[in-house]
């Protein structure tokens, strides 16, 4: 049997940065501020805009259905812009984005394309091939890749078979129609470089995979977002001509830009004007609509003003690429004026120095001794979640009562979605879940992606975290915003965890403790955790409701709809975030009471709530029954009824996640702060019967540190026994969010005549329980993984290596807790890494996936298989899974080990 070995304490690394002159670190020291020069232009245009909420003024509240994809190039948009690899000032005044064109399709291809939710056999879904190759905080270079096939791109067939499919059956790929055999694809990739804060060095490069020449048209296009049609501010922004190179953009508030393009391009213009011909059968208004560049080059129609003026313009190339070929279309976006040689030596020069300060910045996220592609997946991770900075832009007011120059909106919308949320006025840059399926934001999602941030951009990540709890975001009743889709929805409560996170990797990475943020933060927090507390613990016990609380299909039934006779759900997780909660609360309130004695009365009150919670969980409340089976060693929800209490018998997710409520206090802290020494100590001895939750250490070497935990050191074992079962929820990639021992098993229970199950499902969904776009029913998800590894470090740093388990159970192999921690940080990052085939498990069994042109690439999904590894849901859901890059910065140097 394998002895266990001290582990060496791994803590936030404090690596040396390049911050010399002009290096990205010196940048962001100028750009503390959401508003600074350098993160005025960024990344921050949507790749869809079509089908959301925002753009919503029908009266059943489908969105999807009220814009569709269609719809988009011929409708102007009220709330946001679209486009591909595109970019935007931080206000989303002017906007820059890729439209290309084969030759074959029936339109350009300005923005990508995707089934809605009632088309996919798993929800919506992207249709398209794109990547996120690399970005910098302050965007001084960003680099996009986008692959479009030389054949007509195949909409009906992906529609239609897609329509043909069952939820058991996969999704059918653009990849799956054929349409890139023998790499009849070109390969687009846009760069950006800045000169300066406010001058963009743009090139863009195909590269032809085919074995035949074959013609693409580029047609980069500058735009305004259209502020004027809406009644509420009738000036207009302008675009003319000033020669055939060069574009002028004229803003009343942004200023003037000057777009020059190298010589062999048309330049074609139109407005940023709904085709209410083309939409709804009534004459435009203006001759040049939204669509005119669209027909112009597609059909040759006369749709283009010759006065070379409008809102929307492109500069048109038509290029024929050999096989095998790469060739360039260059252009500069500047708030000054071009010189002659805006375009020459000095364009390549900017942009091969802004790479090689990329690769510097990039040198300084992982320490040394992490394998080469380790580093890599790292860095793509990261650019994918800096690229999905988007522009947010939502006046729920304003939305509900509709505009002055437009058809008032239908009555039911003043009593529909999101009308208790007038006060929210969002107009910001904000961590978006993905470009393409969720260009919006979503609170708990939000919280994770700030982690790995916070690596390469401390200061944005806090910016984000402050952000939702600003009054134009927080209810007025203390409630986070949740999403887009429904505000009112609950979210676990993971920000003040992500502050606390936050600010400790902050202080690692500058140095420099920011208690300011921590206690902006706290303040708001405090409201937040009021709002749980009166609005989500319906009998005063201390045992919490919270409905789906983000894990979608993983109960029995819809825990936010009408319950099964009638009940109220006792909830494990939701009982369980709250005590986490309680603590993170609890340790921020200990590390303010160290410059600010005022905070140790409210450590006190966190201390003493977080007890009471603990001992909820594992006593029998009301009369029911606890969350905690001591038969089987788990926790579960409980269904309380008029007939009694029923333990919902389904071993998920939704019992690990007592295992995250875990802190410990160090000896000093006592010494330091002894009026919470003494509060503390009278409580262990006056309250002894919730107090047992307070662990002393028994370990030599442990000293006077204590741990407060929902588990007990016995219960802890149990639990972990079943997380580290390979046929129960240990899989080669992570933690499944479901016992595998329901694959042939599958959970039944009759309630009410109705037989709810509960199955093992590794992969796609197999119900529509929230729209059936994403299982929490056996995948490996990011988020959840993540925090059960922080929490096994915690308890390492409690038990020290005297307490080992066997991972795998039942192996006879012995880690302690921080190696079990390992073991399963190498299992998530071995996801994405190459193995001796050089197959990426994400990449699934698809043969195509695993070539030369295919497998270099790696998307970060939003979950995956849990048995094989392979990425599902949303393929470019950086958001959440992005932590991966700090996985890999903490165990870079062990990957091999």
């Amino acid at each position: 049997m394998d002895q266990p070995r001290r582990t060496r304490k791994r803590s936030d690394r404090v690596i040396r940065h390049d911050r010399g002159e002009d290096s990205e670190w010196q940048r962001l020291a100028a750009s503390d501020a959401p508003t600074a020069p350098w993160r005025q232009w960024g990344p921050y245009l949507s790749a869809r805009q079509w089908g959301t909420v925002r753009e919503d003024y029908s009266a059943d509240g489908e969105a999807w259905q009220h814009l569709t994809y269609d719809d988009a190039r011929s409708r102007a948009y009220r709330w946001g812009e679209d486009g591909i690899g595109g970019i935007c000032d931080r206000w989303q005044h002017l906007c820059f984005a890729l439209t290309v064109w084969n030759g074959r399709d029936a339109t350009l291809k300005e923005r990508l394309f995707g089934l809605a939710n009632g088309e996919g056999n798993h929800g919506e879904d992207a249709k398209e091939y794109w990547w996120h190759l690399d970005a910098t905080p302050t965007s001084s270079y960003l680099h996009f890749r986008y692959r479009y096939p030389h054949a007509a791109f195949p909409y009906d067939d992906l529609i239609a078979t897609n329509a043909a499919r069952g939820l058991a059956d996969a999704e059918y790929e653009l990849l799956d129609t054929g349409v890139f055999d023998e790499d009849r694809y070109f390969d687009i990739d846009v760069i950006y470089a800045k000169a300066t804060a406010t001058d963009m060095c743009i090139e863009i490069r195909v590269r032809n995979a085919g074995p035949e020449p074959a013609t693409i048209h580029l047609l980069p296009t500058l735009w305004f977002r259209n502020t004027w049609a809406w009644g509420r501010d009738d000036r207009r922004p302008r675009l003319s001509a000033v020669d055939d190179r060069t574009l002028l953009a004229e803003h009343a508030t942004l200023g003037s830009y000057w777009l020059s393009s190298q010589p062999g391009g048309e330049l074609l213009f139109t407005d940023n004007e709904t085709n209410v011909m083309r939409l709804y059968g009534t004459p435009n208004p203006s001759r040049y609509v939204k669509d005119g560049i669209n027909d112009h080059v597609v059909h040759g129609a006369d749709t283009v003003n010759p006065d070379r003026v409008g809102t929307k313009a492109s500069v048109w190339y038509s290029l024929e690429v050999a096989a095998g070929e790469t060739t360039q279309v260059r252009l500069r976006l500047a708030d000054t004026e071009p010189s002659a040689s805006g375009l020459a030596d000095e364009h390549r020069s900017v942009i091969e120095l802004r790479s090689q300060q990329a690769d510097r910045f990039y040198a300084t996220a992982v320490p040394p001794g992490t394998p080469d592609e380790a580093r890599r997946v790292q860095r793509l991770a990261l650019a994918g979640l800096l690229w999905t900075r988007k522009h947010y832009r939502y006046d729920v007011r304003t939305w509900l009562e509709g505009d002055p120059a437009q058809p008032p909106p239908p009555q039911a919308r003043a009593t529909g979605r999101n009308n208790r949320w007038t006060h929210l006025y969002n107009a910001d840059i904000i961590s978006m879940p993905d470009e393409w399926e969720y260009p919006w934001y979503a609170a708990w999602d939000l919280a994770f992606h700030t982690v790995p941030l916070c690596v390469v951009d401390p200061a944005f990540a806090k910016h984000q975290l402050l952000l939702l709890c600003r009054e134009w975001y927080m209810h007025p009743d203390g409630q986070l915003p949740s999403y887009e889709w429904s505000f009112d929805d609950v979210s676990p409560p993971v920000h003040a965890w992500a502050v606390w996170r936050v600010y400790k990797i902050s202080a690692a990475v500058t140095g420099h403790r920011d208690r300011e943020f921590l206690a902006r933060a706290f303040h708001k927090l405090m409201l937040y955790f009021s709002w749980w507390v009166n609005r989500r613990d319906a009998q005063g016990s201390n045992l919490f409701q919270g409905g789906f609380l983000g894990l979608d299909n993983i109960g029995l039934f819809d825990r936010s709809g009408p319950l099964p006779a009638g009940g109220r759900l006792e909830q494990a997780d939701a009982t369980s975030w709250m005590a986490l909660f309680c603590l993170n609360m609890f340790a921020i309130a200990l590390e303010l009471a160290r410059v600010d004695r005022a905070y140790e009365d409210v450590a006190t009150k966190f201390f003493e709530h977080f007890l009471g919670i603990a001992s909820a969980t594992t006593e029998s409340a009301h009369g029911g029954i606890s969350l905690w089976d001591d038969e089987t060693g788990f926790y579960y929800d409980v269904l309380q009824t008029d007939d009694g209490a029923l333990r919902l018998p389904v071993r998920s997710l939704v019992g690990l996640i007592p295992l995250f409520a875990v802190e410990t206090i160090e000896a000093t802290v006592f010494d330091e702060l002894p009026d919470f020494a003494r509060r503390v100590s009278w409580f262990v001895r006056k309250r002894s019967d919730i107090a047992r939750n307070v662990f002393t250490a028994d370990v030599p070497g442990m000293g006077e540190r204590r741990m407060l935990s929902l588990l007990n050191p016995d219960q802890l074992r149990r639990v972990l026994q079943r997380v580290f079962d390979e046929s129960e929820f240990l899989s080669p990639y992570g933690v499944r969010s479901l016992s595998a021992q329901y694959r042939d098993r599958p959970v039944h229970l009759d309630l009410d005549g109705s037989d709810h199950v509960v199955a093992y499902e590794p992969g796609d969904s197999q119900t529509h329980m929230f729209g059936g776009n994403s299982n929490w029913r056996g995948p490996v998800w990011m988020p959840v993984n993540f925090l059960l590894l922080e929490s096994l470090q915690r308890y390492h740093h409690y038990f020290g290596d005297a307490f080992t388990i066997e991972v795998p159970t039942g192996s006879g192999r012995h880690l302690t807790l921080a190696e079990a921690a390992d073991e399963l940080g190498r299992r998530l990052i071995h996801l994405f890494l190459p193995d001796d085939n050089g197959v990426r498990p994400v990449h699934g069994d698809n043969p195509r996936l695993h070539v030369a042109g295919w497998r270099e690439t790696v998307t970060f999904n939003e979950y995956f298989h849990g048995d094989t590894g392979a990425g599902l849901g949303a393929s470019h859901q950086t958001g959440w899974t992005a932590l991966i890059a700090k996985l890999i910065r903490q165990l870079g140097p062990d990957l091999d080990g």
